[in-house]
């Protein structure tokens, strides 16, 4: 994904989050994949839901556990949410039919995204989240 370059970026409230969110869905061009990583609890799947807002998707955005991907179509684009916690390999995300959607016509944004690693696109944008200092804060890195 273009115009990002290296940064850590401190999110200190859901305000931050959402700014950070609608930074990357207005940078977004179909076929762009964002590669969410971080520990439970660290704002994945918040983050994915302010990249939606970004896009103009209506609804509810929710973490996608037991189904591996949920696909939003309401947008500008069709976003494609990915939780791939479950998955072992990258192999196992290409047998459920994600080529097509890495490929796509829309924006992929795949929560666990250090799982499935190998398959990802080199350009795609990866995202670490940690919990900081602060309660409450977190540490989105830009890699």
């Amino acid at each position: 994904m273009k115009s990002f370059d290296h940064e850590t970026i401190r999110l200190n409230s859901e305000t931050d989050t959402r700014a950070l969110g609608l930074r990357i869905a207005e940078a977004a061009e179909p076929g762009d994949v964002v590669a969410l990583i971080g520990d439970l609890g660290t704002g994945k799947t918040a983050l994915t839901k302010y990249i939606a807002e970004g896009l103009g998707i209506k609804g509810d955005i929710s973490s996608p556990t037991f189904t591996i991907v949920k696909e939003y179509r309401s947008g500008r684009m069709p976003l494609y949410h990915f939780d791939v916690y479950r998955l072992g390999s990258g192999d196992e995300l290409l047998d459920i039919g994600a080529e097509e959607m890495l490929d796509g016509d829309g924006l992929c944004v795949i929560e666990w995204a250090d799982i499935v690693a190998d398959v990802l696109p080199e350009d795609a944008l990866a995202v670490r989240l940690d919990y900081g200092e602060n309660e409450g804060e977190r540490i989105a890195e830009i890699l």
